[in-house]
């Protein structure tokens, strides 16, 4: 196998290696359960705090980079971490990580936020 790759051209190594590279799935899956009740606690967090239009501004004008955006929070862990526990940080970066997470995230905050106002009423 090794020795079929080094003598495969370049046009076979490119082919190879971009062969997943605009798949509309990625390797993690549909978000569980889990994912959704972690979601809707960071967007219970956001909503008490009244970021809810800000958060979802940004997160609607990045989300064609959502890939960069969940590499970024892998950079500022020591920053972040006092805001959610290790585990739930690094399954964050996953959630953001997949072409559906930001989408959710949203969606989650509308939620949070929709409850929150007929709750005013």
């Amino acid at each position: 196998m090794q020795e079929q790759k080094a003598h495969e051209g370049l046009p076979a190594r490119l082919r190879r290696s971009l062969r997943h590279a605009f798949a509309l799935e990625g390797p993690y899956g549909p978000l569980t359960e889990a994912d959704r009740e972690l979601l809707a606690r960071l967007a219970r967090a956001v909503v008490v705090r009244q970021m809810a239009v800000p958060a979802i501004l940004f997160l609607g004008s990045i989300s064609p980079l959502n890939y960069i955006g969940s590499q970024a929070l892998v950079f500022l862990r020591p920053f972040l971490t006092p805001l959610l526990k290790p585990a739930d940080y690094d399954r964050m970066v996953e959630i953001l990580d997949r072409r559906e997470g930001i989408g959710a995230l949203i969606d989650a905050i509308e939620a949070e936020g929709a409850l929150e106002r007929d709750l005013r009423k």
